[in-house]
C-alpha cells in the first residue's frame, strides 16, 4: 500500500496550473524515471489548454495523471480519483489549484496524521491578496467581522481537534466508509462531509505545522456568488442533518430576513432599525480593520465592511432562498 494519492480538481485553470505542477514536483522530488505517489488532475472538461498543460506534464512524468470529471463538481472530481486510483493508498491529499503551498506540505500532513492518529488533517488559511478590492475582501474574511472566528480561518499557534476545517489530508478508509462527498453539494461539500465523518466516529485534526496560502475573489459580484453558494450549501447541510447552526452562522443567516422586514418601514419605521444597525456597525468596523491591517491601499482600506456585507448578504439570501424552495415544494406535494 503506498502512503497516498494527490487530488488536484480543476477547470479551466490555464493561468496556474502549471505553477501547481511545478510545485509538486519540485517539492516531491519527482523526476521522469522514480515512481512517486499518483498525482490525479481531475479536470472538468476544460476548453482553455489546461487539458493540454496537464496531458504534458503525464507525458513527462508517469506519476501524473489526466482524469476526466464529467460533473465538473470538485466533490465529484475527488470521488472519481478514489474510485479510479484509491484502492492501493492510505491517504487522500486534496490540493486546489487556486492556493500556494508552502516546502514539505504534504510531508507535513503525512507526519502529523501518523504521529497524532488523525483520521483527517485539515489546515488553516492565510488570506492574501494583491491589492485593489481583493485586498479589501481579503482583511474582511482573515477578520472576526467576516468569519465569526472559525478556526481554519486563522492563525494559529498551536493544534487542536476540531469538526470541520479546509480539507487537506483524509484517511481513505474513512473517506470510503462514509461514501466520499455528497455529489448533491455543489458547495459546502467538505462541511457537510466533516459532520458524517465525525458522526462516524472519526477524528480531525487542524494542524499549526502548515497551511496553505488562499486568495480570495477579485470582485464584489464574484464575492456575492461564492458566498450566496456557500449560504445554499450550509442550508442543505442543516436540513439533510438537522444540524442545529452556530452562533456565528446564526448573525449573518439573519441578514435576509431583516432586510425583507426594513421594506415594511414605510409602514412603522422603527421596522428598519435593526437592518440599518447591522449595515452601520459592518461598515465602521469594517473601516477600522482596514485602516488598522492595509497600509498603503488607498481607498480600497475603507470598504473592508463593504465586502463583509456582501457576504453576509449573500449568505443569508442562499440560505434563506434554499430553505424556501424547500418548504414550497413539501407544499406541493
Amino acid at each position: 500500500m503506498s502512503d497516498y494519492i494527490i487530488v488536484v480538481p480543476c477547470l479551466n485553470e490555464q493561468p496556474y496550473i502549471a505553477n501547481l505542477l511545478d510545485y509538486l514536483v519540485d517539492d516531491l522530488k519527482v523526476t521522469s524515471t522514480t515512481h512517486q505517489p499518483l498525482i490525479i488532475v481531475a479536470d472538468g472538461g476544460s476548453t482553455d489548454g489546461t487539458k493540454e498543460i496537464i496531458q504534458t506534464y503525464a507525458n513527462q512524468y508517469r506519476c501524473i495523471k489526466y482524469l476526466y470529471n464529467e460533473r465538473r463538481l470538485q466533490c465529484s472530481a475527488v470521488n472519481r480519483a478514489v474510485e479510479e486510483y484509491g484502492d492501493d493508498a492510505k491517504y487522500l491529499i486534496r490540493l486546489d489549484v487556486h492556493a500556494d503551498y508552502p516546502s514539505n506540505y504534504v510531508s507535513l500532513l503525512l507526519k502529523e496524521a501518523e504521529e497524532l492518529g488523525a483520521d483527517s488533517v485539515v489546515v488553516s488559511m492565510d488570506t492574501q491578496a494583491q491589492g485593489g478590492m481583493q485586498s479589501a475582501i481579503a482583511a474582511a474574511q482573515s477578520s472576526v467581522l467576516g468569519n465569526g472566528g472559525s478556526g481554519h480561518r486563522n492563525s494559529l499557534t498551536e493544534g487542536q481537534w476540531i469538526d470541520h476545517g479546509h480539507h487537506a489530508l483524509i484517511c481513505l478508509d474513512g473517506f470510503k466508509q462514509v461514501n466520499g462527498y455528497d455529489e448533491s453539494f455543489s458547495h459546502n461539500e467538505d462541511a457537510e462531509f466533516d459532520y458524517r465523518f465525525r458522526q462516524a466516529g472519526f477524528k480531525i485534526w487542524l494542524t499549526a505545522k502548515t497551511n496553505i496560502v488562499y486568495y480570495p475573489r477579485e470582485t464584489l459580484g464574484a464575492l456575492f456568488r461564492q458566498y450566496k453558494g456557500y449560504g445554499q450549501g450550509r442550508a442543505k447541510n442543516v436540513i439533510k442533518h438537522g444540524v442545529i447552526p452556530k452562533i456565528r452562522q446564526l448573525i449573518p443567516m439573519s441578514i435576509f430576513p431583516l432586510f425583507l422586514s426594513s421594506l415594511l418601514a414605510l409602514v412603522w419605521w422603527p421596522l428598519m432599525l435593526p437592518f440599518l444597525i447591522w449595515f452601520m456597525a459592518c461598515f465602521f468596523v469594517g473601516v477600522i480593520i482596514g485602516y488598522k491591517t492595509m497600509k498603503g491601499q488607498g481607498f480600497y482600506r475603507y470598504l473592508v465592511g463593504i465586502a463583509a456585507i456582501v457576504m453576509h448578504f449573500a449568505w443569508s439570501l442562499g440560505f434563506c432562498s434554499f430553505v424556501a424552495r424547500k418548504c414550497v415544494k413539501r407544499g406541493d406535494k
